[in-house]
């Protein structure tokens, strides 16, 4: 491979030069379109906005007030259709004026905004040509708890699922991610947890038929054992019930927390709102008074996963949030039956995302260790390790958990869906300040939800590249920002952990970044319709690349790379300032998927 070639395109990408669509020369076969409509495009025709040379022909006749296509005074602006439309052989007329040398010009439906422009660029008494395209005011979800305001705690709203800034280095930006798709609801994400209020306004229409699999009826605390409701009854304990020693504790509605993070009805005007906005969840109880049991919990996992023999699961999950564990190795002489089960979920196809556990910086437990999971660890707003969770080699990913950095009020919580009962079940509400979410449990869900709209895009993804394209997409860990005391993390051992730098070989790859996560998914669904579309511009074998945030595909055959960034598709021949821009991600997705990609 030329190595300039490689190292030549990220500074080509990032220079986002303005050129405009797939060159006439690059099309195999007959001429045609290589662009598909563009839902930024006026679906009525063509139109691109001109500027002429100062001193071209064009603005010499329109200063003479005289000349065919010509403006009859010089304040009124170019109107140069007819003269345009002769030299290039098009059907064009006049637009509007923008400036004493510019205008908006409109072509028939015979090419796309960004072929006509491309053909007049190329006109030399032309200064620029550029589509005319719809814009949009930036959709965020309506959902009154998802922006920073005065009056709703906490008052930084959903700030997790936002860009990341100066501020919340650790934000995750699904914002970004629902530009190429907020969910689909063919893909179903498994929580396997305490249940789930089942009336909660945020989760209505969002949840499958579940299952309860606590055996014991004690545990259950709903009277009975095994069956098809898995609505969350509480899980309240008594002083020293769980433990000797271990105080009372009130229901945590631990399930109907994680389940609003994942995938909350969203945009629905009521709430808050889910990474998966649209992505569909399972319930699944495997928890109750004082945890869970190994069995019980495994037999969630096939059942989630379509694998069970005994219960039929007509809508299988092929993602299972697992926010539970406890200390202990995962391997074939200490937990056999988490090694078996997780060696069917991925021969499966299921991808398993596991919280690493909140033992103050301790050694990840059992499942979030086991092979083919994907650990989630947690960190505070800032991208420094949250005090609480662990850290190890196993890690895959981190992402925010939550923290407090008042006393009396916790500022930076994951606000999510919830219910007020201290016992069973009393008014459903949302977490808050006072009464706050925080825990690598609830870190877990927005890797979860991130790779429920990985799939949305991308549904034939395993779970090895569903990991390796988080991994690839993670933002790096600061190394400044905290306390002057702070230091690296370290691998794990008999001392506490508290706030540290993360680093790869104790938090995983890097923060979560889910819009990148999801644009690669993306990507490799593009790429490879576009192999089997264009077999003469993207003859395999290709090589494969990534270096945030762009990826790519190099063919050695015809020394082309396609490549993606920012939401957009780029083809490149390997030479300087060849840069050609095809169009929006979005607009190919769709092709793709009717294809059978």
């Amino acid at each position: 491979m030329n190595l300039r070639r490689l190292t030549l395109l990220p500074l080509l990408l990032a220079a986002a030069w303005p050129l405009a669509g797939w060159s006439a020369t690059h099309e195999p076969g007959p001429r045609r379109s290589v662009v598909a409509y563009d839902p930024a495009e006026d679906p009525a025709g063509a139109r691109v906005i001109v500027k002429y040379r100062t001193g071209s022909t064009l603005m010499k006749v329109q200063a003479a007030g005289s000349g065919e296509g010509a403006a009859s005074t010089a304040s009124a602006g170019p109107q140069q259709a007819a003269t345009m439309a002769r030299r290039l052989g098009l059907a064009l007329r006049d637009g509007i004026t923008l400036g004493r040398r510019s205008q908006v010009l409109h072509g028939d439906k015979s090419l796309s905004s960004r072929a006509l422009a491309a053909r007049l660029a190329a006109d030399p008494e032309v200064e620029y040509a550029v589509p005319d395209l719809r814009r949009r005011a930036f959709a965020v979800p309506n959902d009154p708890l998802f922006n920073a305001a005065a009056g709703i705690s906490p008052a930084v709203g959903q700030w997790y699922l936002r860009a990341p800034d100066s501020t919340v280095k650790a934000s995750i930006n699904a914002v970004g991610a629902w530009d190429l798709s907020t969910g689909a609801s063919s893909v179903t994400v498994a929580v396997l947890d305490t249940g789930v209020r089942l009336n909660h306004p945020d989760l209505a229409g969002k949840l499958q038929s579940g299952y309860d699999f606590i055996a014991d009826r004690v545990t259950a605390n709903d009277g009975s054992g095994r069956d098809a409701d898995p609505s969350d009854p509480g899980d309240w304990t008594n002083a020293n019930e769980c433990a000797s020693g271990e105080p009372a504790s009130d229901s945590s509605w631990h399930g109907t927390q994680v389940s609003g993070l994942i995938g909350a009805s969203t945009n629905n005007g009521v709430g808050m709102a889910g990474v998966g906005r649209s992505v569909m969840l399972l319930p699944v109880r495997v928890l109750g008074r004082c945890g869970g049991f190994d069995s019980d919990i495994i037999a969630g996992m096939r059942w989630a996963a379509g694998l069970s023999e005994t219960q039929s699961n007509p809508r299988p999950a092929k993602v299972l949030n697992m926010s539970l564990g406890s200390t202990g190795s995962c391997s074939v002489s200490e937990a056999p039956d988490y090694v078996d089960v997780f060696n069917e979920l991925t021969a499966a196809g299921v991808t398993v995302v596991v919280a690493s556990g909140n033992d103050t910086g301790h050694a990840v437990g059992v499942p979030a260790n086991c092979p083919g999971a994907i650990a989630v660890a947690g960190v505070r707003h800032i991208g420094t390790k949250v005090g609480y969770s662990n850290v190890g080699p196993e890690m895959t990913i981190a992402a925010p958990a939550g923290n407090c950095v008042e006393d009396n009020t916790c500022l930076y919580p994951l606000l999510t869906t919830t219910n007020s009962g201290t016992k069973g079940p009393a008014l459903n509400t949302y977490s808050d300040s006072t009464n706050y979410s925080v825990g690598t449990s609830f870190a877990t869900p927005l890797v979860a939800g991130t790779v429920g709209l990985m799939l949305s895009v991308n549904p034939k993804m395993t779970p090895a590249q569903i990991k390796t394209a988080l991994r690839n997409s993670a933002r790096p860990f600061p190394t400044t920002g905290s306390d002057a005391d702070v230091v690296a993390c370290h691998a794990p051992d008999d001392t506490d952990q508290l706030e540290c730098y993360c680093t790869t070989s104790t938090c995983g790859a890097g923060l979560l970044d889910t819009q990148g996560a999801v644009a690669l998914a993306a990507a490799d669904r593009v790429f490879d319709w576009a192999e089997s579309v264009y077999p003469q511009l993207f003859p395999k074998p290709a090589t494969s690349g990534y270096f945030a945030p762009y990826t790519y595909r190099y063919y050695p055959a015809t020394g082309i790379y396609l490549g993606t960034a920012n939401g957009r598709i780029y083809l490149h021949d390997g030479r300087e300032w060849n840069l050609t821009d095809v169009g929006p991600m979005s607009q190919y997705l769709p092709q793709a998927a009717a294809a059978g990609f």
